[in-house]
């Protein structure tokens, strides 16, 4: 915190100054200093003539001082004012992005940092207080926000409108038992989106902090990839796609085990929707130092490079005509990446248009003594690794040389 000493025939600064330290109570002048230097929220108080007599660190950071100044134009403007008005006037304001040291000057992706600014007079001697409060983050969280409730209105309103048109179509066609089925199973099938598309703006939901994170245990991958296989296995078959688990033999990441499943559901459910059929799709494991690396791999049709950036956004399809058809919502990936996130990892993505796409989900490990964690002997361990197993149709496998876990090709 910064004090600049008021002019020696400033009295009514000198008046403040012992109207704030009388009384048996009173707090020292130095606690006083203290208080105001530890303020989350910036601090300016400028003099008559807009001198600044106070500022404390957090108005720094911001940049709204320049010497014994006030450096941004809007923020003296708000000061003037309020002393014209004589009374409290406030407004929000975006303060130009300041330099980090050692640079002198920001960044081209800084952006303004948003502040609501509270002036307010001291009395009747000119003197203005400011009190800043950084709203950056909470003004970009609503515009998330906004962005995602219109994300989510456009996109329900896709199916709504279809089975309403096919409602219609159904009740027009009555005489018609062939139009009638062709209709009844297009409703099945746009409702069949609409639920899943429900279900998974319900799951984002929680993940983004609508619930708290479960306690993270130990959890074979083993049984992780075998009840994602599970749940693709008829979508597989219907697509003629062949799955291969290569390399989960024994390996743990500590995690929550529905969430996880889930991450890999998804990343397994979108090889399959975009491969071509008598394809194959490949879920590789390896361990590679305390980080535990599920790779998905496909012989699809590859994505952009322009969009490799955005796949983990929300509603964002590389292919939209393509997702319209296998009734994908858009928010598989971004399930994926918030799971990763919360347990602490991360999702990156390898592709070229025609050569398919490798999706690498990375864990943390949990092997650090997992006996102790879940209470399992090392046997017993070893059966539900060889029962997961089973479940995947033997393809589960102890890693095989090089190619343990598909990479970039």
């Amino acid at each position: 915190m910064t004090v600049t000493r008021p002019d020696p025939e400033d009295r009514h600064g000198a008046a403040a100054a012992r109207a704030g330290a009388t009384g048996p109570h009173s707090l020292p002048a130095a606690l006083v200093r203290q208080v105001i230097a530890g303020l989350p929220s910036g601090l300016v108080v400028v003099n008559n003539t807009n001198v600044v007599v106070l500022v404390n660190s957090a108005a720094r950071r911001m940049g709204v001082v320049a010497g014994d100044q006030l450096g941004v134009p809007d923020v003296a403007d708000l000061v003037t004012a309020c002393r014209l008005a004589g009374a409290e006037r406030n407004r929000q304001l975006d303060l130009p992005p300041v330099p980090e040291p050692p640079l002198t000057r920001a960044r081209p992706d800084q952006t303004a940092l948003a502040v609501w600014a509270y002036a307010r007079p001291l009395g009747d001697s000119g003197y203005v207080s400011v009190l800043l409060d950084d709203i950056t983050d909470s003004r970009r969280v609503e515009a998330v926000r906004r962005d995602f409730v219109a994300n989510v209105s456009h996109e329900l309103k896709t199916p709504v409108g279809a089975l309403h048109l096919l409602a219609e179509a159904v009740s027009e066609a009555s005489e018609d038992p062939v139009a009638v089925r062709r209709f009844a199973s297009r409703m099945t099938h746009e409702s069949a989106r609409l639920a899943r598309l429900v279900q998974e703006i319900i799951d984002l939901s929680r993940l983004q902090g609508a619930e708290p994170m479960p306690e993270l245990a130990p959890v074979p991958v083993s049984v992780v990839l075998a009840e994602a296989v599970d749940r693709n296995r008829y979508n597989a078959q219907a697509h003629e796609i062949s799955v291969a688990v290569i390399g989960a033999g024994g390996l743990r990441v500590r995690g929550d085990e529905g969430q996880l499943v889930t991450a890999v559901a998804n990343l397994l459910d979108n090889a399959i929707s975009y491969s071509p059929r008598g394809t194959r799709v490949v879920l590789g494991v390896r361990q590679v130092g305390e980080i535990v690396e599920i790779s998905v791999a496909d012989e699809g049709i590859g994505i952009a490079e322009k969009d490799l950036e955005r796949v983990f956004e929300r509603f964002y399809r590389a292919d939209p005509a393509r997702s319209r058809a296998t009734g994908g919502t858009g928010l598989g990936l971004a399930i994926v990446k918030h799971i990763a996130t919360n347990h602490g990892g991360s999702v990156g993505v390898w592709s070229a248009e025609g050569r398919g796409s490798t999706f690498t989900l990375r864990l943390p490990s949990g092997s650090d003594d997992p006996a102790a964690a879940d209470g399992r002997s090392a046997d017993d361990r070893a059966t539900e690794d060889r029962a997961a197993e089973d479940r995947t149709g033997g393809a589960v496998s102890g890693a095989v040389g090089a190619g343990s876990a598909p990479g970039p090709r």
